[in-house]
């Protein structure tokens, strides 16, 4: 965990990303965002436009981690996340999977 934090917070000051729900869902539409990262918190409309949205463009999402963890990870108070960088996304993904 503390793993996939570090190296969301290392993405997050690359630059590469985008936050917010509408940026994030326009990201997965547009081709950019390579991964989702939802706070487990989030309002169930919200986690099934992202899940619904997502599947259809076969983007991967991370929805285990509580708004908290994010917010420390990235200094900034965020439930929602696309990871626009493809070497980021998979070793993120990666993390989240072992």
């Amino acid at each position: 965990m503390n793993k996939f934090l570090n190296l969301l917070g290392l993405a997050v000051r690359a630059g590469k990303y985008i936050s917010g729900t509408e940026l994030t869902v326009n990201g997965i539409r547009a081709g950019k965002v390579k991964l989702v990262v939802m706070a487990d918190n989030c309002s169930p409309r919200t986690k099934k436009d992202l899940h619904n949205k997502a599947s259809y463009y076969n983007v991967p999402v991370v929805d285990t981690i509580d708004s908290n963890s994010i917010k420390m990870a990235i200094g900034k108070d965020r439930k929602v996340m696309g990871i626009t960088d493809l070497g980021f996304a998979k070793r993120l993904k990666e993390i989240m999977d072992n």
